[in-house]
């Protein structure tokens, strides 16, 4: 397969055209951002943070990066690269933003799935410096940027898919950096996901919320796909990181997490809806 960095980036600050001189992007206005010297840029201005340190912490990240190079998650991975290929004509190339990237897991089964006859396009964004730190220090065939999904640093229509993957999509980006005819894959926790860590973590579980989401603004639907099995997790270690990467470490009382930590092993069900939309 052929993997290439994206490259049609748009300043954070006045929406134009970035260019890269092979140490800095900068727009005609002369804003400039230094490109790490791990190949990623940090593209979210000051007044768009929250926090001093948005996003997955350092300790998080390693979390996650374990728990899913341990494979629990690949189904999930692959169900995400079939429907990115889904439609492509060979020899075309696929223009990919993956909008909240985490430490680059998912781009990067998607260039393994890829076929020699696919061009890739790919760009990793995330609002955790230390996730975009660790995903370009794994891919360097990839574009890696620290950025907001409120204000995507891309160009209006520069994108032929968009992945979002247990994310927080801002719709209205979404459908603007997508170019017509481009797809949104989305992927979120269906009802029963981690039921069982929840029930340990929980006394009462909340009412479940719908499965069925609406079609957002600017898309149509494509498909719907539901992905359920069942994960055997070892050891005490893969436990804590599980629950590291999930909302659930901050929601979790104390008296929750200490039940969790004493647990030597944990089956859990994976329980995922995927939802293709097509920008209309």
């Amino acid at each position: 397969m052929n993997i290439t960095p994206f490259t049609a980036l748009a300043c954070p600050l006045d929406g134009r055209p970035l260019r890269s001189n092979g140490t800095a992007w900068r727009c005609a206005d002369g804003h400039s951002f230094d490109i790490a010297s791990q190949g990623y840029t940090h593209l979210l201005p000051v007044q768009n943070k929250r926090s001093r340190d948005p996003g997955d912490s350092k300790e998080m990240v390693a979390a996650r990066r374990r728990f899913l190079d341990a494979g629990h998650y690949r189904p999930i991975a692959e169900a995400a690269t079939r429907a990115v290929l889904a439609d492509a004509a060979p020899g075309a190339t696929i223009r990919c933003l993956d909008a909240g990237c985490g430490e680059g897991y998912y781009l990067r089964q998607l260039a393994a799935g890829a076929d020699e006859a696919r061009h890739l396009a790919l760009i990793g964004l995330d609002i955790s410096k230390w996730a975009v730190l660790s995903a370009a220090k794994q891919d360097s065939r990839m574009a890696w940027v620290v950025g907001s999904n409120a204000n995507l640093p891309v160009l209006p229509g520069a994108l032929d898919c968009v992945l979002c993957m247990f994310g927080f999509p801002v719709y209205a980006e979404l459908a603007r950096v997508l170019a017509a005819g481009g797809q949104l894959v989305q992927i979120d926790a269906g009802p029963d996901h981690l039921r069982e860590l929840r029930e340990i973590i929980y006394p009462v579980l909340k009412a479940e919320r719908a499965i069925d989401t609406p079609v957002p603004p600017g898309f149509a639907g494509l498909s719907k796909e539901t992905l359920r099995y069942p994960v055997e997790i070892s050891g005490q270690q893969q436990i804590a990181d599980l629950l590291a990467m999930t909302p659930h470490l901050f929601r979790a009382s104390s008296e929750g997490k200490a039940r969790v930590a004493a647990l030597q092993s944990l089956s859990v069900t994976v329980d995922v809806r995927l939802n293709r939309y097509v920008r209309t």
